[in-house]
């Protein structure tokens, strides 16, 4: 056993030994679970995709006078202003309202391409963005409108809070019926044309945890080119999923909320992104250390595609639960060709694999360089989510 203190310990005085996780899979086939418990101190995971439920948190400071915003649009995107004064919260997937300054007054010329994701994405870059609010006015707050142009330079804090990122597994998505659908998985063709998933496999950070017994909230990660961290179970946490043998679920499962400061990211692992017919999103790059304390880390770590599986979803279904082909794993996904009843079909993923690894890569170099050390979870996320639905009368 080992404590992440002695872990850390190692990491300032230059003597951790740092894998990516596809090097400790390797590792694990050549020498075996105890031989490579023995040589790796933290392996790093990592993953780049789309993940829509992310968003950021902006203070403006005051204007003279004063103002308590209750309307706000950046870059013609509507930021919500239900806090006190001037903090905003810009969704990634909220739709821009309208095109430009100019033509605010006419809605209809609004630019369904852009989002918030795109918003945030400017502002990472340095870009202007421009500002319309409109306040409610109060004694203490005078001021009922304000337009102007902001850079993440000229506003107190801007940073990340997504409440739900990083799937523990997910689907995958077909279209059994006659027409194309627009889903946030992108375009799936009619007639089994196409399947489509959201994941880097083997590779994810969760299914390398399946169980959550290294992270907790509290621990430190890789998000979007800077350092983050775990701050709660994610929205629709769901760790009560059916699992194999080998603890990991058979689609969605578990769920993280993460923060970060979006001042100090890059836009090369932020960006907006859109889906035609569906919206805007969050392309993100996400990784996070596992601290290797014990041979247990190590087993579940080497976890390979070919022991993996997710569920083969049919959206031509528009129902809350829609029927399923079955379970493939993602080796086969990964091989760009899968069997749906006989009829072969193309796989794309819009997870990207190489960008994974580059945010492994730079998370484990950060880490022998002695940028990023470890942090020891203040506290577990649970394990026990049920999942509630709506059932409403229509």
């Amino acid at each position: 056993m080992r404590t992440i203190a002695e872990i850390n310990d190692k990491i300032l005085n230059g003597k951790a030994t740092v894998w990516t996780i596809e090097e400790l899979k390797a590792k694990v086939k050549k020498l075996g679970i105890k031989k490579t418990y023995e040589k790796v101190d933290v392996i790093c995971t990592g993953t780049f995709e789309p993940m829509e439920s992310s968003g950021a948190i902006l203070n403006l400071g005051h204007t003279d006078p004063p103002m308590k915003i209750r309307k706000c649009w950046l870059d013609g995107v509507p930021a919500y202003a239900g806090f006190g004064a001037v903090d905003l919260y810009l969704g990634a997937t909220a739709l821009s309202d309208y095109g430009s300054a100019n033509d605010y007054d006419n809605i209809s010329s609004n630019t369904p391409e852009k989002g918030g994701s795109h918003v945030i994405e400017s502002l990472i870059s340095g870009k202007s963005v421009t500002i319309k609010a409109i306040g409610q006015v109060t004694d203490c707050y005078p001021r009922a409108s304000f337009e102007s142009s902001i850079t993440v330079d000229m506003i107190n804090q801007f940073y990340l809070y997504n409440p739900r990122n990083l799937y523990q597994n997910f689907i995958v998505g077909v279209n059994g019926g006659d027409r194309t659908l627009y889903t946030y998985l992108g375009p799936l063709l009619p007639r089994l044309g196409n399947a489509v998933y959201s994941s880097t496999g083997a590779m994810s950070p969760l299914l390398n945890d399946p169980n959550l017994e290294v992270i907790g909230i509290g621990s430190k990660i890789f998000l979007g080119g800077a350092q983050g961290m775990i701050v709660w179970e994610g929205t629709q946490h769901f760790p009560l999923q059916k699992r194999l043998p080998n603890d990991t679920p058979i689609g969605p499962a578990s769920t993280l909320a993460l923060i970060g400061d979006a001042k100090k990211m890059t836009r090369e692992w932020v960006r907006g992104c859109y889906f035609k017919n569906y919206g805007p999103s969050l392309m993100l790059g996400v990784g996070i250390p596992f601290p290797v304390l014990n041979e247990k880390i190590i087993e579940h770590c080497a976890v390979e595609d070919e022991d993996i599986v997710a569920p083969v979803v049919d959206f031509s279904i528009p129902r809350r639960v829609r029927p399923s082909f079955g379970l493939v794993n993602y080796a086969q996904l990964k091989h760009g060709k899968i069997k749906i009843e006989g009829q072969t079909v193309r796989v794309a993923s819009i997870a990207s694999m190489y960008l994974g690894r580059q945010v492994a890569e730079t998370l484990k170099k950060w880490i022998l360089d002695g940028n990023f050390t470890l942090s020891e979870p203040v506290a577990p996320l649970p394990v026990d989510r049920t999942f509630v639905s709506q059932d409403g009368v229509i």
